[in-house]
């Protein structure tokens, strides 16, 4: 405030103050160091930059549709490393609690993370063949919409890092209610001797035979335990209504569609009947026990 009013006072006094002559507006400019205009080439990417890493073409389509696991994990590894607490932050230890996923004598060890459960161990290895892309197809950095701008990623699902749907192929509920089942397979398991086979011997016989699963070593262990059946019918259930599998034909099927079948596709989607990436071995085997 004290500088605007010696203007102030300076003005209403009709003091002027002299321009600077041209020779000193001159020496200025000649004491200012000299200005120097380049062109900047274009910097490689540093993939630490974060911000330029996550707006990689790889993260979105056509792109992703081709990514290698050895691409995704090139940034990504970390999802492979164990990271289970010894411990809850509420001091309850993993040893000594059992998660609901854990009762099925499919599940052995101790608990792990759950890139590694679908990815590294040894049962995972086992039966299934899941790829980075399997689940994982595409993410909006903008705001996770697939519909939030023109040049947005159609098809996305809200704010989902992986479509629901992807998940329910194996998380979903048991369809006791189509199945001729009395009810819950933990409860009338035994009136079928808990052997899936005794009916799926002969129905739905053309099953698994998809990119992500192993249908031949699927076909072995069931043999021997239904929980390689139920637990990816009903027995790990993350959502309460079962996954409309397609309905493949198969030697014998009657030709007549049941009620709760109309409207079912008769293949799987396409992504899924594609050969497997070529890339399969790039997970490390874990030890076995």
């Amino acid at each position: 405030m004290r500088w605007i009013l010696c203007l102030l006072l300076a003005a209403a006094c009709g003091s002027k103050r002299s321009s600077p002559s041209k020779a000193t507006a001159e020496d200025l400019a000649k004491a200012l160091p000299p200005r120097t205009l380049r062109a900047v080439d274009p910097a490689p990417v540093d993939p630490r930059d974060y911000q330029r890493a996550k707006w990689n073409p790889i993260h979105f389509r056509p792109a992703i549709d081709t990514a290698t696991d050895q691409q995704c994990l090139t940034c990504h590894r970390e999802v492979l490393e164990p990271s289970v607490r010894a411990t809850s932050p509420a001091g309850v230890a993993a040893a000594a609690s059992l998660a609901w996923y854990q009762t099925l004598s499919t599940y052995q060890g101790d608990q792990d993370t759950f890139h590694r459960r679908h990815l590294v161990t040894p049962y995972a290895q086992s039966v299934m063949q899941l790829r980075c892309t399997t689940c994982h197809q595409g993410s909006d950095p903008r705001d996770e919409n697939g519909a939030s701008s023109a040049t947005a990623q159609p098809g996305l699902t809200l704010r989902k890092m992986v479509a629901p749907e992807i998940c329910q192929m194996c998380h979903g509920s048991f369809p006791y209610q189509s199945m001729g089942v009395p009810g819950p397979w933990s409860e009338f398991g035994s009136a079928f001797n808990n052997n899936c086979l005794t009916c799926h011997a002969a129905i739905r016989t053309v099953r698994h035979r998809v990119n992500y699963l192993k249908a031949a070593e699927i076909e072995r262990l069931a043999a021997t335990n239904s929980d390689v059946c139920y637990g990816c019918h009903g027995g790990r259930a993350w959502y309460r209504t079962p996954f409309p599998y397609p309905r493949h034909l198969w030697p014998g099927a009657p030709t007549a569609v049941p009620p709760w079948a109309t409207g079912r596709a008769t293949e799987s989607a396409a992504r899924f009947l594609a050969p497997a990436p070529s890339d399969a071995p790039t997970h490390p085997s874990p030890a076995t026990p």
